[in-house]
C-alpha cells in the first residue's frame, strides 16, 4: 500500500483530496492508498444525505465564524479542528470478499483500527455502532464510505486532543444514533484517547503495511473539486 500525508491550505482542498484520490485509483491507478491529514482551522462537515438544518446550528456558526461543507461520504455530521487526526483509506474492491459491501468492510477496517490503537493504548478498544472506535462507550473514532464501481473511499477521525466545548455551541443533537450513545450531549458522548498524531500514523501504517510513499497527487483535480464543488453553496447547502 502507498501513503501520503499531506494536509492542503484550505478545507475546501482536504476534503477534494479523498475524492480525488478515489477517481484517481478508479481510472486506473492500481494501488491501494492511505493518506493523514490534520485541520488547522475548525470547520463542519456534513455527511452527504445530512440536511444543514438538522445536524447544525447554523447561527451559531456564523457567529463563530466557522464554515460549513458537505463530503461524498455518508455518516453524521462532525466539527474538524486541531487536535483531530483524519485519515482516508483507498481501497480496492475486486475479488476482495471484506470489501464487496458496506457491512463486511465496516468489520474488516474497524476490526484493523481496532487492534492498531489498542496496541497504542493498553486498553480495551471497543466497535461500537457500526463504525465508531470507543474506550469505555466514550466515542474517539467516526468512519464513513463512499463507494464507486472498482475502489473505495473509507475515511475518518481519531480524537486525539479536541475542544468539545465548540462541538456544543455548532452541532444539535443527531436525529440518527447508534444505541450506546443513549442520548447524551456531545461533550458527554465523546473521548480524547490523548496520543499523539505521529504515534497514531505510525500504528496505521503499520497495520495496513503502507511502506510506500504515494509518487505523485492528482493536483489538477483536487482544485477543480476544490472549486466545483466543495466551494460551492448549492453543493454544501444542497439539503
Amino acid at each position: 500500500m502507498q501513503y501520503i500525508d499531506l494536509t492542503f491550505p484550505t478545507p475546501q482542498q482536504n476534503l477534494a483530496c479523498d475524492e480525488a484520490l478515489v477517481a484517481l485509483c478508479e481510472g486506473g491507478y492500481e494501488h491501494d492508498i492511505l493518506r493523514f491529514w490534520e485541520p488547522r482551522e475548525h470547520f463542519v462537515v456534513l455527511g452527504y444525505s445530512n440536511r444543514v438544518l438538522s445536524e447544525v446550528d447554523v447561527p451559531a456558526c456564523e457567529r463563530n465564524l466557522i464554515p460549513i461543507f458537505r463530503r461524498c461520504s455518508g455518516g453524521g455530521a462532525v466539527l474538524q479542528g486541531p487536535g483531530c487526526l483524519n485519515y482516508a483509506l483507498i481501497l480496492g474492491i475486486s475479488n476482495r470478499d471484506p470489501l464487496l459491501n458496506i457491512s463486511a468492510t465496516n468489520a474488516f477496517v474497524m476490526q484493523r483500527h481496532q487492534s492498531a490503537i489498542k496496541k497504542i493504548i493498553g486498553s480495551s478498544v471497543e466497535i461500537q455502532g457500526f463504525t465508531d472506535l470507543a474506550l469505555r462507550r466514550l466515542k474517539f473514532s467516526g468512519n464513513a464510505q463512499y463507494r464507486r464501481r472498482r475502489f473505495l473511499l473509507f475515511h475518518g477521525t481519531f480524537l486525539l486532543r479536541f475542544d468539545f466545548a465548540l462541538m456544543e455551541k455548532v452541532l444539535t443533537a443527531p436525529l440518527r444514533q447508534p444505541a450506546y450513545r443513549q442520548n447524551r450531549s456531545h461533550r458527554d458522548f465523546l473521548i480524547n484517547i490523548n496520543v499523539d498524531a505521529a504515534t497514531v500514523k505510525h500504528a496505521l501504517r503499520e497495520a495496513w503495511e503502507a511502506s510506500m510513499p504515494l509518487p505523485q497527487l492528482p493536483l489538477a483535480d483536487i482544485e477543480r473539486l476544490a472549486d466545483e464543488r466543495y466551494s460551492r453553496r448549492d453543493w454544501n447547502f444542497r439539503f
